[in-house]
């Protein structure tokens, strides 16, 4: 029976060759374990003052008009493909961030109004500049005052170099205390009248 060698990090492995199986599996796992090294997903909550559902329906039927609330950050938000708050609709968010203009274009890829989520997924734009997959997800929580808005990043990374977004993480968080401010005073004028 054929024998082979496997040497790493100065300690050889003796085992029967039986075809390249063995070394195939190896260089398998190996590239397994890369692609998970590039695979991320960070979250964050941001307690807000607001409901659930006020902060959910902007996302899902107004999004247009968040970059009249945090006019520093998002310069505008079109309907591109579809209906606002629609699976398969396809929106172009612009942003600033990092200092530079930038551009997302989004699919919504799933909607749960029951359970106040929603979310989209980047098609094109500068973040497919650096990563292979990018997705976010909107998920707002009600609490006895208020809710919690939990926000998930999941991606892709195009290489090992690419830094993981923790900087998107710290702008969905303004934009949400951005949002909050808008919805205070939207209630404050509404119980006014």
């Amino acid at each position: 029976m054929d024998k082979a060698i496997l040497c790493k990090q100065n300690t050889c492995f003796f085992f029967d060759f039986l075809g390249k199986d063995f070394l195939l599996r190896e260089k398998k796992r190996k590239k397994e374990k890369m692609a998970s090294a590039l695979v991320g997903k960070l979250e964050t909550d941001v307690e807000i003052k607001a409901s659930a559902q006020k902060f959910h329906t902007i996302f899902k039927h107004r999004p247009h008009h968040i970059s009249n609330v945090s006019a520093d950050k998002i310069q505008g938000c079109d309907l591109h493909e579809g209906e606002w708050g629609k699976v398969g609709s396809v929106i172009i968010w612009k942003y600033f961030h990092d200092g530079k203009d930038r551009i997302a274009k989004e699919v919504v890829e799933a909607v749960d109004e029951e359970n106040n989520l929603i979310t989209f997924r980047v098609i094109e734009g500068d973040l497919m500049e650096h990563y292979k997959t990018f997705k976010l997800t909107v998920h707002c929580l009600p609490k006895e005052k208020g809710s919690v808005v939990h926000w998930t990043i999941e991606y892709e990374k195009l290489h090992n170099e690419i830094i993981d977004p923790h900087t998107l993480v710290e702008f969905v968080v303004a934009v949400s205390k951005d949002l909050e401010t808008h919805l205070l005073k939207e209630d404050e004028t509404t119980q006014a009248n």
